[in-house]
C-alpha cells in the first residue's frame, strides 16, 4: 500500500477513534447525571453505612498444612 493510504487510514482511524472517546464520555456522563439525580432525591435508599472494624469485615484465617 502507498503512503497516501496509510495516512488516510491514520486519519481516518484517528478521527473515528476522537468520535467514539467522546461519545464514550458523554453516555457515561449522562448516566453518572442520571444516577447522581436519583440518588439526591431518594436519600432514604442510600443511607450511610456504620462504620466496621478490620477484623469484622475479614474472615477468620486458618491455615491449611
Amino acid at each position: 500500500a502507498g503512503v497516501h493510504r496509510q495516512v488516510l487510514f491514520a486519519t481516518v482511524g484517528w478521527f473515528a477513534g476522537y468520535y467514539l472517546l467522546k461519545r464514550m464520555e458523554y453516555v457515561h456522563a449522562k448516566l453518572d447525571r442520571d444516577l447522581f439525580e436519583y440518588v439526591r432525591h431518594h436519600p432514604e435508599d442510600f443511607k450511610p453505612a456504620e462504620k466496621r472494624r478490620i477484623g469484622e469485615l475479614l474472615d477468620d484465617f486458618y491455615p491449611v498444612r
